[in-house]
């Protein structure tokens, strides 16, 4: 019997998670941005991706802020835990705590560092897979792990039966396209990673995307799928370009604080990022605010 993963659609933030001066989980900062994200609309969340910064947490405070988040969303919408280990071991760890958190699937990143071939990729994910109940997405994003999931990898990956989809942040549209073309038969749902990519991913047959804009200004983000799921391409193609300077605003700051100082900005107050990174410049701060100001994002438009 096939899993239900009719779920895995539409608009998913991965959500920042806001600190204190310790570097702590800030309670409140979390369950505010969770609110700003199901008030614009999105059909799902991720806790503990990349730019909810999992890399810089220490193993209770990425249980604090799962736990927080399933809490919070309180079965709106799904949540989703993102897991970015390098040992299988810990990755199976991470995939039985969230099941133990009530999590309804996991987002599965290749291992950093390492520099793996296709067969010890495959055999990495096939064992996280096994070792839970919970219906699991990959994660492609070479260019910060530095190893990528190939359309051949993704083929022999997607016959297992709890891998039902994948997050593309490649940034390569072929990529996501054969990723469609080859899994279209199957219970597999392909997911756009990149945020200028969303509606050209969608039109090739993608489900939905995991955009960190979204954390920003989730209601524009939600604009381009809906109107695509409408037909109106002219309208989802409007939505797109709109978002597109926020997106590539992000190269103001190191990966990934940009967005937290956009949110910063905009008045829902989520703290600094984790060192080593730092906050934008003063001077890129105000290029990016000057940008949120021409969407038409403001400090009273997040005051609900």
């Amino acid at each position: 019997m096939e899993l239900d993963t009719s779920f895995v659609r539409g608009v998913i933030p991965p959500i920042v998670t806001p600190v204190d001066a310790e570097d702590q989980v800030d309670e409140e900062g979390l369950r505010r941005v969770i609110e700003h994200t199901i008030t614009g609309g999105v059909h799902g969340i991720l806790a503990l991706g990349s730019n909810g910064e999992f890399f810089a947490l220490e193993p209770d405070q990425q249980e604090r802020a799962l736990g927080v988040t399933v809490d919070q969303v309180q079965g709106r919408v799904p949540v989703y835990m993102g897991i970015g280990a390098i040992t299988t071991r810990e990755c199976v760890r991470l995939a039985r705590l969230a099941e133990t958190l009530r999590a309804q699937a996991i987002t599965m990143l290749p291992p950093m560092f390492l520099s793996l071939s296709e067969e010890e990729l495959y055999r990495h994910f096939r064992k996280v897979a096994e070792s839970t109940f919970l219906p699991v997405l990959l994660y492609n994003n070479p260019d910060k792990v530095g190893n990528n999931i190939s359309a051949r990898l993704l083929e022999r990956l997607a016959d297992i039966p709890n891998i039902v989809g994948v997050k593309d942040s490649s940034g390569d549209l072929t990529l996501t396209a054969e990723y469609i073309r080859l899994t279209r038969h199957k219970n597999f749902r392909v997911m756009a990673g990149r945020d200028t990519m969303i509606l050209g991913s969608l039109a090739y047959g993608a489900v939905g995307c995991v955009a960190s804009t979204a954390n920003i200004v989730p209601a524009l983000v939600v604009e381009i799928y809906d109107k695509f799921m409408a037909g109106d391409l002219a309208g989802a193609l409007e939505a797109q370009f709109k978002l597109a300077p926020l997106r590539m605003a992000f190269n103001l700051g190191s990966f990934p604080v940009v967005t937290k100082d956009a949110m910063n900005l905009i008045g829902l107050e989520v703290g600094g990022p984790i060192a080593p990174t730092m906050s934008c410049t003063e001077l890129n701060k105000a290029k990016l605010n000057e940008i949120l100001k021409q969407m038409g994002q403001t400090e009273t438009a997040v005051q609900n």
